[in-house]
């Protein structure tokens, strides 16, 4: 494609290049051509908690984060410069360059590296376009994009491509098709039209009650489905006991690798989990809520910014404000006080507890958390009635789950089916059973953090607290299959270089573990005392789940997998 286009040479940016002379007053001076258009871009009334929206404004604009821009932000914000430099360089979406750095290509491709996608020919993938891309191309690798059942995925600007291959990939950077696809969604009209937001106006006219709702709830036993499952009704009412003003967070950022059901759900229904969460509202009489939705997700975030429009114009949301916020690339921000940090204009960086966010939350106010997919299901449990979801359990569970199936099966996605359901009967039963040249050696049973199963355990129950006796957990249910062409070692070492890149930083077990586990998971012979220690010590302590749960594949490995050794 040969060199930087005109375009992107263009773009260079205020101050950018400059020199420091002898004399110059020490810190960096403001441009007033970026304090300029800063003003312009963002306008004269600033809030410090939309730091992260104001952020990704200049790299919407521009591209990138220059320190032109930076520094004219922190200026227009009357924030210190490091304020502003360390939320910028937390995120691992915002591309920051300094002065002595040359504007990036116009284009970036992003490749996802996670398991799923590694399995489906990732790193072959990665090798060609670094073979066949121009200068005017980036090639960066990437976490998990959340669309695990189509892999190999890559991102072209924010045009995410699915069971992806170079040419197609250089193709759409070369015709600058960057902007994401939208899906066939089912709007407001369709909606409303079914049923939808009846129950919703039910309850803000009187006519059902808060205590009723909450009951109705506790009975289904429904449960926090983002992977801690509280009891959603509990939670309700732990937070309605705390005095005003309360908060809402709604938590969409589903980061953990092989998770991909809320995309399903918020591409397919949106309207569904928008009344879910409008009752939830009301019921704990919510001042504002704020909707955090990964920066991975541009499609969704612009399906919610529309229908919240319509449905603010159709008088359904007077009770509650309502704010959709964009994440910027950081799996820790899936934790619930890290997404309330990030919510704040901050780093993601976990809480110490207590105190907990029902109690101190979003700017120190007592705050509603609730996954995405749980407040999907809540229309549908009150007007079915709660024996419609308890009821629907297998082996002595109760409920339903999305599972996110991905890996060797020959039909991955996301399967609804009872909770739990056994890994054995999703591959047979809801997966078209194994590829053909595959056969079934173990299995994530929550994604990166959960730990690694055996097939030897394949008919145990997905479900919370079924699986802590064997050292895994469901978490989310993202479940991806392996086979017997595939070597339990490189599928931990993939796992602990995610936490390793997604590690915040903020505590010494979980920062410097994962970086030695990755040091020693590389050699050709694993010490395996050294690692066993070495998890133990990020497990006992590590500040939140991240660290805590980093070393659950080399235990998983060590314990089942020893042939892989």
């Amino acid at each position: 494609m040969g060199v930087v286009s005109d375009v992107a040479q263009k773009r260079s940016h205020p101050g950018s290049g400059r020199k420091k002379t002898r004399g110059q007053p020490k810190g960096r001076q403001v441009d007033p051509d970026a304090l300029e258009q800063i003003q312009q871009l963002i306008g004269a009334s600033i809030r410090r908690d939309l730091l992260i929206e104001y952020l990704h404004q200049i790299q919407d604009k521009w591209g990138c984060l220059s320190s032109a821009h930076l520094t004219a932000l922190a200026a227009h914000m009357r924030l210190a410069l490091t304020e502003v430099y360390e939320v910028a360089t937390f995120y691992a979406h915002f591309d920051v360059i300094r002065d002595d750095q040359e504007t990036p290509p116009e284009v970036t491709i992003r490749v996802c590296d996670s398991i799923s996608c590694q399995l489906a020919g990732a790193e072959n993938l990665i090798e060609q376009l670094d073979s066949s891309a121009g200068k005017d191309v980036r090639i960066l690798r990437a976490p998990c994009m959340g669309r695990c059942d189509l892999a190999p995925v890559a991102e072209v600007g924010h045009n995410h491509m699915v069971k992806a291959d170079a040419g197609s990939l250089l193709d759409a950077a070369k015709e600058r098709n960057v902007h994401p696809v939208m899906p066939d969604y089912k709007s407001f009209d369709e909606y409303s039209g079914e049923g939808g937001y009846r129950l919703l106006k039910s309850c803000l006219a009187g006519e059902r009650s808060v205590d009723e709702i909450i009951e109705i709830l506790n009975q289904s036993s429904l449960q926090g489905l983002g992977g801690a499952g509280f009891p959603t009704g509990r939670k309700w009412s732990i937070v309605r006991g705390f005095d005003g003003p309360r908060l809402m967070a709604v938590n969409g950022d589903e980061g953990e690798p092989g998770t991909f059901k809320d995309r399903f759900y918020m591409e397919s229904d949106p309207h569904r989990f928008i009344e879910g969460m409008l009752i939830a509202a009301w019921a704990v009489d919510i001042e504002t809520c704020y909707i955090y939705m990964r920066d991975e997700y541009p499609a969704i975030i612009s399906i919610l910014k529309t229908e919240l429009e319509k449905v603010k114009a159709a008088g359904l949301s007077d009770h509650v404000g309502l704010e959709v916020r964009r994440g910027a690339g950081a799996y820790i921000c899936g934790e619930e006080s890290s997404m309330i940090e990030s919510i704040e204009g901050k780093r993601g960086l976990p809480r110490n507890r207590p105190p907990y966010v029902a109690e101190v939350g979003i700017f120190g106010r007592p705050t509603l958390v609730n996954n995405l997919e749980t407040l999907y299901w809540v229309r549908d449990i009150v007007e079915r009635g709660a024996e419609w979801f308890a009821g629907a359990g297998a082996n002595g569970r109760k409920g339903w789950r999305s599972y996110s199936v991905s890996g060797r099966v020959n039909n991955p996605g996301m399967k609804l089916a009872p909770a739990g359901t056994t890994v054995n009967d999703l591959i047979e039963n809801y997966c078209g059973g194994m590829q053909e040249g595959h056969a079934f050696k173990g299995y994530l049973p929550g994604g990166a953090s959960g730990g690694i199963l055996p097939a030897s355990l394949g008919d145990e129950p997905l479900d919370f607290g079924t699986l802590q006796e064997h050292g895994c957990f469901i978490g989310s249910a993202a479940i991806v299959i392996f086979s017997d062409q595939d070597n339990m070692k490189d599928v931990a070492l993939n796992l602990m270089r995610f936490f390793e890149d997604e590690s915040c930083g903020q505590c010494t077990p979980c920062r410097v573990g994962t970086e030695k586990a990755v040091k020693l998971m590389v050699k050709p012979d694993w010490d395996t005392g050294l690692l066993s220690e070495l998890s133990q010590v990020m497990t006992d302590a590590s500040i939140c789940g991240l660290g805590q749960a980093a070393g659950n594949p080399i235990n998983c490995v060590l314990k089942y997998f020893k042939e892989d050794l």
